[in-house]
């Protein structure tokens, strides 16, 4: 397990942009892949973001992509999500997850990721 406290959050306007953060403890950070979900009011919890362990290769959902990057740095521990041109419809608390190295399940999915922060809210207002 691994703990993730999350951060950068707060209200802003349609069309500004955010950075949040996950900061990781351990030293077994750089082996994870990380996600990103978030929870829109009164909405199930949904899929962002996510980056495999290297780094080099990420995944969107339609809703976020070109306006959305995930990134990681592992001399930090901490993962990042550039939220850009946000849309009222981004107002969501956000959560980053750590996910299992196995492939067996997609990084798509909730049930890929073991450990999850405590979230952040974000909201966008028009």
């Amino acid at each position: 397990q691994v703990q993730l406290v999350e951060s950068g959050g707060g209200s802003v306007q349609a069309g500004d942009s955010l950075r949040l953060s996950c900061s990781a403890s351990g030293r077994t950070f750089s082996t994870y892949p990380m996600g990103w979900f978030r929870q829109r009011p009164g909405k199930e919890r949904e899929f962002v973001a996510a980056i495999v362990r290297s780094g080099d290769i990420t995944y969107y959902a339609a809703s976020v992509k070109g306006r959305f990057t995930i990134s990681r740095d592992s001399a930090k521990n901490t993962v990042y999500l550039q939220m850009n041109s946000l849309k009222p419809e981004d107002t969501a608390v956000y959560y980053c997850a750590a996910g299992s190295t196995s492939p067996g399940v997609s990084l798509y999915s909730e049930s890929r990721y073991h450990s999850w922060g405590q979230g952040t809210q974000v909201t966008v207002s028009s």
